[in-house]
């Protein structure tokens, strides 16, 4: 029998750049809702939410750990999300599961670069939000000051809900605004009675009736107000700031409290809207047990003991161990084996869901991340996770021998759990490329590599996927005669290449009349000079963007071939190419840095030293975002620079643009040191 009702549920995420503390949070509300016998630490390694060695050894959160705790009759499912933008996959994907934000912001270091992200995310995803200011006891806190930014950077939506009673070494305690105790304990950062004032009056506004009841100076009434409250909240009306701190376990019930009674349950907060797969229109999905099944996959795990573990957060109608489910994205029926609710490592067997459960599910491995899963009789379809694309990039080369086959398989299945983890065979360079958010992410995959499948790599940058093309029209032709007792060898080919638009490709044209290349041997000729393109002739690499005309050649009865038309295409498209003032593309990447407006001079300049060009620049708050275009060859040590230029401030994503000509003055250098690579490997072998 299920203890609790939908209406019982309250599921929060915690967002928040990395070290505001958000993990500490967690512990301290688990330990106090009796949920944990001991508080566990991160520094120590105790840590029952950073339970991945991984996280252990970093000392902070790669991936989301999902926990719950029961707190005054509310069942809460925590879910604890990295706090750095190198693993933002799961926090991204983690935003689906809750109704609710709980926005972390340490009182010493104040509001940060993914502070504002994490703020942004919630938004969109319109998850009511609470600010919850950690680290109230550390070291010259500036508690009103704060509070001023940060109702400047997100807001007046942003209202104190309780207030310090002293900062730092002298932190003793809150006060919660809405029962104010008479008289008032002395120390209270602010004016407490003008605090009340302003959160009361924030919350009824989000309710016409109660708005014009208390300008009327009249009594509201605790019961209505906490229904307004929730209303407010669930509608990004008001976000409450608690403050606490998780060393002195104060504050923390305050914490709790306000989750569990003014956070939306999955009946108050966001909507789910889906596509009927029968009849092909939107609908809202309803967060009743007596509606048909469907949830919505958001994590998945591998592991090599245990195999595959997916999460889902059930959205509306009942699951039990009996029932099998419809996945809309596969197309496949499932059998339900065990359901889980998961705490931390752990799983909980359950015998049944209801909406707004966190379960998980083990050994189906046609599951994945952004897969809706549903009654066969009612299919339905849930929107895909938008994931950031990766640009970060390793090439992998296995330390033993005879491993690229398993390398390849165990890669494949770390990508099912991190979306932003992406594995290919870059045929260009042919190299085996990892793709990830940062040098850092691809550091802790790499590792789960080995850790987990015992596989050990050498790694090294990528090689630049340049490619060549012409830049000027060119004819040329060649005859291929050879005689060597039988049948000899002959073919003749005229042809005109001239280039096309960036990203045309190839095309080929037949331009023969009058028979003078029988038609039989047109292809060979085609085959022959795209047998060249996929070779390279400037540094081996693919040959892009032109036009070949064949208007003219020449044949022998007895001695033309196939072959003999290929070789002669061959050796008449390499003259040609040689002729067009031949070039290098490179690839060209866009990207978007954020950092505080102090690092822009040295930001830009930096920027433009690499030839990179800045196509606009927009302000956020004290903050300013850069918008520009890069070689691909000169990000290899970015990341690096611009955490030292900006002392870890500054953050950027990218994304493949274009290809474009290499300059004049780099082109021959860049021939010259791969043609140097080119021996010293061949030499090897």
């Amino acid at each position: 029998m299920i203890p609790y009702e939908t209406k019982d549920i309250r599921t929060i995420v915690l967002l928040g750049h990395g070290a505001s503390g958000k993990t500490s949070l967690v512990e301290s509300m688990l330990f106090k809702a009796g949920a944990t016998k001991r508080l566990g630490k991160v520094d120590d390694g105790t840590s029952v939410v950073d339970y991945d060695t991984d996280a252990k050894e970093k000392k902070h959160s790669i991936d989301s750990s999902i926990l719950h705790c029961n707190w005054k009759g509310r069942e809460i499912n925590i879910i604890d999300t990295p706090g750095y933008v190198d693993f933002i996959r799961d926090t991204i994907a983690s935003l689906v599961a809750a109704e609710t934000a709980l926005i972390t912001i340490s009182a010493t270091d104040g509001i940060q670069v993914d502070t504002r992200k994490f703020w942004d995310m919630a938004c969109q995803r319109k998850l009511g939000r609470i600010i919850v200011v950690t680290k109230v006891d550390g070291e010259n806190v500036n508690y009103t000051a704060l509070l001023e930014i940060i109702k400047n950077i997100f807001g007046n939506i942003c209202v104190p809900l309780s207030l310090p009673v002293g900062t730092g070494h002298d932190f003793q305690g809150v006060v919660n605004l809405l029962e104010l105790s008479n008289p008032l304990p002395n120390g209270i950062v602010c004016d407490a009675h003008s605090a009340h004032d302003a959160l009361i009056e924030a919350i009824v506004s989000a309710d016409d009736a109660l708005m014009e009841k208390y300008l009327d100076g009249k009594e509201i009434d605790r019961a209505a107000l906490q229904s307004c409250f929730v209303k407010a909240i669930a509608g990004g009306n008001i976000a409450p700031i608690l403050c606490c701190s998780n060393k002195k376990l104060l504050g923390i019930e305050d914490v709790l409290d306000a989750i569990a009674t003014f956070s939306p349950s999955p009946l108050e907060g966001v909507k789910w809207t889906a596509i009927d797969m029968q009849k092909n229109q939107g609908i809202i999905l309803e967060a009743s047990k007596d509606a048909p099944f469907s949830a919505y996959v958001f994590k998945s795990v591998v592991d090599p003991f245990v195999g595959k573990l997916s999460y889902f957060r059930v959205i509306s109608g009942m699951l039990d161990n009996e029932l099998s489910f419809y996945n809309t994205t596969s197309k496949k029926t499932s059998k339900v084996g065990h359901i889980y609710r998961v705490f931390g490592k752990e799983q909980q067997p359950v015998s049944k869901t209801i909406p707004g459960d966190i379960i998980a599910v083990s050994k189906l491995e046609d599951i994945h991340i952004s897969d809706t899963i549903c009654n066969p009789l009612h299919p339905v379809k849930l929107p895909d996770i938008a994931f950031p694309t990766p640009m970060s990039s390793l090439a992998l080369i296995p330390t033993s021998k005879g491993a690229e086959k398993k390398i390849s398989e165990c890669l494949h299945k770390l990508t099912e759990e991190d979306k932003t983890f992406r594995v290919s065979h870059n045929a260009l360079t042919n190299e085996l490329v990892v793709t990830g958010m940062s040098n850092l992410h691809l550091q802790v995959m790499i590792s789960r590599l080995r850790r987990r499948f015992g596989i050990d790599v050498e790694t090294h940058t990528p090689k630049i996927p340049y490619k060549e093309t012409i830049t000027a029209n060119a004819q040329a032709q060649y005859k291929h005669k050879k005689q060597s007792g039988g049948h000899g060898q002959y073919g003749e080919v005229h042809i005109k290449i001239e280039p096309l638009a960036r990203g045309a490709g190839f095309e080929f044209v037949d331009e023969i009349v009058g028979g003078s290349i029988p038609r039989q041997y047109i292809p060979a000729v085609e085959k022959g000079i795209r047998e060249v393109l996929d070779k390279g002739i400037l540094i081996g690499h693919p040959i892009v963007d032109l036009s070949v005309r064949l208007f003219y050649g020449s044949y022998h009865d007895v001695d033309s071939s196939e072959a003999s038309f290929k070789i002669a295409a061959s050796h008449a498209f390499q003259d040609a190419f040689n002729h067009a003032r031949p070039v290098l593309l490179e690839p060209i990447i866009n990207i978007e840095i954020t950092a505080p407006a102090k690092f822009m001079g040295e930001i830009t300049g930096n920027l433009s030293s690499h030839r990179g060009h800045i196509k606009g620049m927009d302000a956020l708050g004290d903050l300013q975002v850069v918008r520009a275009t890069i070689p691909m060859s000169s990000l290899a040590n970015y990341e690096a620079e611009l955490k030292s230029m900006t002392g870890g401030q500054g953050s950027f994503t990218m994304e493949f643009s274009h290809y474009d000509i290499v300059p004049a003055h780099l082109m021959q250098p860049i021939i010259a040191q791969l043609h140097t690579a080119h021996a010293a490997n061949a030499k090897k072998e």
